[in-house]
């Protein structure tokens, strides 16, 4: 019997391999840069011309399959998360990066079925990494196995956040009052890549020891998440829980006593969930 899924997953790769190739083109062209909710919250034509690339290329050959991806519910389409097979995309992960040809940037394809996260693939364009794990068979970066960290003290640790795209006083304060806890523990170091995939893709490989963040959407984590688990890390929501994958928040760690350090120190803020009404939105 054909096994489905690892021939949906074989064509993840190739066509985040050739959205790939249509990014790293751009970046030696003029692009034409677009605003979403605000100045800072950018889209390009790259982005809405990969995403129909990926959308148009699994219609033909999966029509029955379901999607979310980051422009389409920025045009309006809806953003649910069935039991049907549902492939979970951001075009450009790293839209800021690519803007400024700041060389962290991603291509990102997740994929559900029953509401649970089967396999992802996140390619690193600029740096040309293959990104890629299925549920149960382990994760690997251009062939090689990948393992997270076995770092269990959080004061000999690196942990990856960002800033996000909200400028509003309040809510930058509350971002840098959490930082401020989590390097004072104190931490060996913060970083961040400028995009949640590659930065959960460094915990997968283990130079990172986790990432965190309020304010993400589900297409921003939704490949990276399931390579984070094959690693042998752990995801976790900002209460102590399992991550909700619509919730946009996220813990990704090597192991959960870090994780549980990072709950314990940072204060949640609220954030309209991705699956919340459009109403609710506005």
């Amino acid at each position: 019997m054909a096994d489905l899924w690892q021939e949906a997953m074989d064509h993840a790769v190739a066509v985040a391999r050739k959205a790939g190739e249509i990014v790293r083109d751009a970046l030696h062209n003029d692009m034409k840069v677009l605003c979403k909710s605000s100045s800072v919250d950018l889209v390009t034509k790259t982005d809405q011309k990969v995403e129909q690339l990926i959308i148009d290329s699994v219609k033909e050959k999966f029509p029955k399959h379901g999607f979310i991806g980051e422009e389409s519910v920025a045009a309006g389409e809806p953003c649910v998360l069935s039991d049907n097979p549902t492939w979970i995309v951001d075009p450009v992960d790293g839209t800021t990066n690519f803007v400024h040809g700041y060389p962290f940037v991603a291509v990102c394809i997740g994929f559900a079925v029953n509401k649970t996260l089967e396999f992802g693939v996140v390619y690193s364009c600029i740096e040309d990494k293959m990104y890629m794990a299925r549920r149960g068979k382990g994760a690997f970066c251009n062939g090689e196995p990948l393992h997270v960290s076995d770092q269990k003290e959080i004061n000999q640790s690196i942990i990856a956040t960002e800033f996000g795209s909200n400028r509003d006083p309040e809510v930058v304060d509350r971002i840098f009052s959490n930082m401020r806890k989590i390097l004072c523990l104190p931490l060996h170091g913060m970083r961040g890549a400028g995009s949640a995939a590659i930065n959960m893709c460094l915990v997968a490989s283990g130079c990172v020891e986790a990432y965190y963040e309020i304010g993400i959407h589900c297409w921003d984590i939704a490949a990276a998440a399931v390579i984070v688990e094959e690693a042998g890390g752990v995801l976790m929501d900002f209460e102590g829980g399992p991550m909700d994958l619509m919730s946009r928040r996220i813990i990704a760690a090597n192991n959960k006593t870090i994780a549980e350090k990072i709950v314990k120190e940072i204060k949640a803020y609220p954030a309209v969930r991705d699956d919340a009404p459009l109403q609710t939105k506005q």
